[in-house]
């Protein structure tokens, strides 16, 4: 995505972006993203090719796979009160006092509001998305895994893991792009009247829509948050329980499937090392698109 600042269109005879009509500013990046998550379902459809092993793995499997569901299921549950709340705080403030109002000294476009919460709300949507979709590829890539290396070797196994967690790379990309450059362009609808103190119309509708994104940004970091905080807490919960209750008291060897607390710590590695990173990398990608704008 290309972004420009007043001060660039301000100069005598400036090009591209200035003047361009937003869609084709985005028109790349959406393009972009496309790409990124075609390439997902290639990659999904390349991994289900992959044996999943016995009937004992693919039940210690199932197991953990229902577990990292549950948490993030119920934890989805209590944010999605949380992103409510701010997205109607959001509206109510944005409404009351418009951000555009400081490019021509005006009351600014009440709408405002509506812009800014459905962009945090479309952040958190899309981050919670990518985490779950690491978390669904992560726990079905891993029996893969255990299976390539038993009987084909580390160099496949290698390459099984590397498809697994490749999913979660271009969903971020994928869902980064999509999210900043849809909203982006939605943001310049209807903001014919945004003009720049010196005149110029076009440069205070894009830099106006760029305001509005930082929403998006806040929504996404505000998942990414409790799902690497909860999730990381959890899953430190249940390995400092699984090794007290397994090898001191009950004498089990670390990482035995017959001590259920290594389940429960094999869902904390899913869903905070794997889905609390998806958020967060997915947060940490359009935070730095929506900076750099």
């Amino acid at each position: 995505m290309v972004f420009v600042d007043a001060v660039s269109c301000d100069e005598q005879g400036a090009g591209y972006p200035c003047g361009e009509n937003p869609i084709n500013i985005v028109s790349l990046s959406l393009a972009s993203s496309g790409l990124a998550l075609v390439m997902v379902l290639w990659l999904v459809r390349k991994l289900k090719t992959h044996e999943r092993g016995t009937d004992e793995m693919n039940k210690i499997s199932e197991k953990i796979q229902s577990g990292a569901r549950a948490f993030l299921t119920t934890e989805y549950k209590y944010l999605s009160a949380f992103v409510l709340l701010v997205c109607a705080i959001l509206v109510l403030i944005y409404s009351l006092d418009p951000p555009t109002g400081k490019y021509d000294g005006k009351d600014g476009d009440r709408i405002d509001g509506i812009r800014a919460g459905s962009c945090f709300l479309a952040g958190a949507i899309l981050s919670a998305l990518a985490g779950w979709a690491g978390m669904s590829v992560a726990t079905d890539a891993n029996v893969r895994t255990t299976q390539a290396a038993d009987k084909q070797g580390l160099s496949v196994a290698l390459r099984v893991a590397f498809t697994g967690g490749a999913v979660m790379g271009f969903t971020v990309v994928g869902l980064g792009l999509l999210g900043v450059s849809l909203f982006f362009y939605l943001m310049t609808i209807n903001r014919d009247t945004v003009t720049l103190d010196d005149g110029w119309t076009n440069t205070g509708t894009l830099v106006a829509a760029v305001d509005s994104l930082a929403s998006f940004g806040f929504g996404a970091s505000a998942i990414a948050l409790f799902a690497r905080v909860a999730g990381g807490i959890y899953t430190k919960a249940a390995d400092v329980g699984a090794d007290l209750v397994g090898k001191v008291e009950m004498d089990i060897p670390e990482d035995d499937p017959r001590n259920p607390a290594v389940i429960a710590d094999n869902v904390g590695d899913n869903v905070g090392d794997v889905a609390g990173m998806g958020a967060d990398l997915f947060e940490s990608f359009v935070g730095s698109i929506i900076a750099a704008a």
